[in-house]
């Protein structure tokens, strides 16, 4: 996969989505250094996951791109804590370690560990006040192989040896280290960048000790002089180099596989977070928790509470009002019904303009549905009353009441709809009752009704709030026989 970075008139540049090797650059025709120095500085200033993802991946939403950007930032952070971690290491080492036979002064060594001290604190100072830009990132990496090269630069000098002593020095392995710590982040252009610079400082290495004095030092094939006297064997020393490569390509690789897996997490997570916002927080848990997805048809029958709530006369007041005004008062209206509603442990099944449709034990089973549900209905009345004065004060000039009423009984419990659009929903004769009871307040003149069955099994349930009044055998419009109402409000 390639995409393609900006370049000025005169030549195209191609960058491969892992190497970012440039190609067709007519060299000859742009030799200008600084101008090459600053398309690589374009190229690692582009946003997090540049060329690394898949050509459908190219657009993440901005709210998934910020939850990535937070997970690197704290990443950052973090290694910017290993690297005081690995210089404390460095430090203490220094101080500790007796000085061999034969080593000379060297104020090297404690002047870079200070001034590398230093520039780690500033940096993890940095880092949790602002975002750090991605040229004091590859600075910071540069740091890291500077301060190792120079480590193992001053081996020769603290003890007197030829320049081949210091490419024996163990302290070369600390390159991994620096290597691996970028890959915290799942950005593979760091770990690419770090191993090589490492590459390249030990190869410059290895040339100032082949261009120096060779004095004592030789050049040799026998594996065994190599390790018993100051002598460079050439092929040790691009096996090195290889591996450095090698190590840097490999957690490339990773880190560009394991970004594709993060973004498509993160748009998981986002989409299953975003669900909470049209569903309540329950249905979204049993869909992105299930081992499968819900089918159409899947269902179980199950007894329920349904409570419906409804605005009086909202449609007529709302004809000869502003939008703007109408859609306010709904909004509040809303918020205040869900909030209570949810109080109570009910889940939301759907709005129906200014009505309501809840569940109590639907979405998950409850021993006190009946109880819960009579408590949120009456809960309802006062809930809507308090925020009556914000609602004249938004410009709502008509009548503001509402009905509620629950019924209970088993129900069927599932999933409904067509392949690509589904919904959870509950269906079963409370369903319709509680419709019938809703509608037969404004008849009986009454806020709250159920029916004598469902307060009972409200009050075994523990509901021991007082009634208003029982109506035994009253006629519902539009349900068969009579029914034993209770008056709640």
């Amino acid at each position: 996969m390639t995409a393609r970075v900006p370049s000025a008139p005169g030549f195209t540049c191609v960058v491969d989505a892992l190497t970012r090797r440039t190609c067709n650059m007519h060299l000859a025709r742009h030799s200008n250094g600084a101008r090459h120095l600053g398309r690589l500085a374009a190229l690692f200033a582009k946003p997090l996951g540049f060329a690394l993802t898949r050509s459908d991946e190219v657009k993440i939403p901005a709210r998934v791109q910020a939850e990535i950007d937070k997970r690197e930032e704290a990443a950052e952070r973090m290694i910017g804590w290993v690297q005081l971690l690995l210089v404390s290491i460095f430090g203490i080492l220094y101080l500790v370690s007796p000085r061999a036979e034969g080593g000379g002064d060297n104020v090297f060594t404690p002047w870079a560990l200070l001034m590398y001290l230093a520039f780690t604190c500033f940096r993890v100072w940095l880092s949790y006040r602002v975002v750090l830009p991605t040229w004091y990132l590859v600075l910071s990496i540069l740091a890291d192989v500077a301060l190792l090269c120079g480590l193992i630069f001053s081996f020769h000098i603290q003890y007197n040896q030829p320049p081949a002593f210091y490419l024996k020095a163990p302290t070369m392995i600390y390159m991994f280290i620096f290597i691996s710590l970028r890959a915290l982040r799942f950005d593979p252009r760091f770990v690419l960048l770090t191993g090589l610079a490492s590459v390249a400082g030990w190869l410059s290495l290895v040339a100032y000790a082949l261009m120096s004095d060779m004095g004592t030092m030789s050049i040799t094939r026998n594996f065994v002089e190599y390790l018993t006297s100051n002598t460079i064997l050439i092929g040790a020393e691009i096996d090195k180099g290889i591996t450095l490569l090698g190590v840097s390509f490999v957690l490339s690789l990773a880190l560009y596989r394991a970004r594709r897996v993060l973004t498509d997490a993160m748009r998981s997570n986002t989409a299953a977070n975003d669900l909470k916002q049209f569903f309540s927080p329950a249905v979204a848990a049993t869909i992105t928790g299930n081992d499968s997805l819900p089918m159409v048809g899947r269902s179980e029958t199950r007894e329920v509470s349904i409570l419906i709530v409804d605005l009086r006369s909202f449609t007529t007041s709302a004809a000869v009002l502003p939008p703007e005004t109408v859609m306010k008062t709904l909004g509040l209206y809303q918020q205040a019904a869900v909030s209570e509603i949810e109080r109570h442990g009910g889940q939301i099944d759907k709005f129906m303009g200014d009505g309501i449709l809840a569940t109590f034990g639907a979405v998950e089973q409850s021993e006190t549905h009946a109880a819960d549900a009579l408590r949120a209905a009456v809960g309802l009345i006062d809930a809507i009353g308090a925020i009556l004065p914000e609602i004249r004060a938004g410009g709502w000039t008509g009548p503001f009441r509402a009905g509620v009423a629950v019924a209970a009984g088993m129900v069927t419990v599932g999933v409904v709809g067509a392949r690509n659009r589904l919904e959870f929903t509950v269906i079963g004769t409370p369903v319709n009752l509680a419709a019938k009871l809703e509608n037969a307040n404004k008849i009986e003149g009454t806020k709250v009704l159920t029916e004598a069955q469902t307060y009972a099994r409200a009050v075994a349930q523990g509901y021991a709030a007082p009634v208003v009044e029982h109506r035994p055998g009253r006629v519902i419009p539009g349900f068969s026989g009579p029914l034993d109402l209770v008056v709640l409000a």
